[in-house]
């Protein structure tokens, strides 16, 4: 992806939205969502047995008579991990395809940056999945979107190799059976930082009426016909609200971040106003 203009425009001018950690941390350069050991003061906890008892607080036990332990933000070195969705329905829009590709080539630069070793997983039908290093990132140039799994059932059956401790960000539409609080808690199992992004064309996000159409599903071949009226595109934005709500709230309760870009307008806008703004990037 250092070959597309737009994608090294945007590596020059962002960063990841990570914290960063003191100089004098001790585990990694970054601070994650759990407790670990570095130098930034998270909260306190009453004491349990097992507690490492270097950080008790002895004033917090004169007041209260009750033994206390401060809690400590997570370090966490920047190994990255950019899960992308291969199938097919990334592919109708032909934009979706190419900013899922420049998001994805993006992420991996900026963590290289940082000293990582990012891994792009794109989540297609083989078996193991292919894990691309930042020295093959060009491959993503013209990856195909053509897969029958989706995200949901790779990670259902274990053929998505996570690793523990990593900034894991998911790149897909979503638009497949799911339920939002199961997925995403697999997400963020064993992530220091889960951030997921759905990317949508113009017309899934804001659908127009245009009469009686056969539709055919992308990946199974299916075929319905229908009448997109106002009725019908009212019926599927009520879906499409309450999935993307599910999603945001499983995130909240995961300590994760959702956002949603749309495609067309491409990557300088999603990067400036949905990803900025989601606190996923920040000006460099």
């Amino acid at each position: 992806m250092r070959s597309d203009a737009v994608v090294r425009r945007a590596a020059d001018t962002y960063q990841l939205g990570l914290i960063r950690a003191p100089a004098a941390g001790r585990a990694g350069e970054l601070l994650g969502r759990g407790t670990g050991s570095s130098l930034e003061f998270q909260e306190f906890r009453e004491y349990t047995p097992g507690d490492d008892i270097r950080h008790l607080d002895w004033a917090a036990y004169g007041r209260s008579d009750t033994l206390m332990v401060r809690l400590f933000r997570e370090e966490i070195s920047p190994r990255t991990e950019v899960l992308v969705d291969a199938s097919a329905s990334m592919s109708v829009v032909p934009a979706k395809a190419i900013l899922a590709r420049q998001l994805a080539g993006l992420f991996s630069l900026l963590a290289g940056g940082l000293g990582g070793s990012p891994v792009v997983i794109p989540l297609a039908d083989q078996r193991p999945l292919e894990r691309i290093g930042l020295d093959q990132i060009e491959r993503l140039v013209d990856w195909p979107f053509t897969s029958r799994s989706t995200l949901a059932e790779l990670i259902s059956e274990g053929s998505v190799p996570l690793q523990s401790r990593s900034i894991r960000i998911v790149i897909s539409d979503f638009l497949f059976p799911l339920d939002p609080e199961t997925l995403v808690k697999q997400l963020a199992s064993s992530a220091s930082t889960l951030w997921v992004v759905q990317v949508l064309g113009e017309w899934e996000a804001n659908p127009t009426p245009v009469g009686g159409r056969r539709l055919v599903d992308n990946e199974t071949a299916g075929e319905a016909d229908l009448v997109i009226n106002g009725r019908a595109i009212d019926d599927y934005l009520e879906r499409l609200r309450r999935l993307q709500r599910g999603l945001v709230q499983a995130c909240r309760r995961a300590e994760a971040t959702f956002v949603t870009v749309e495609a067309e307008p491409g990557l300088e806008q999603a990067c400036r106003e949905d990803l900025c703004g989601a606190g996923i990037l920040r000006v460099a």
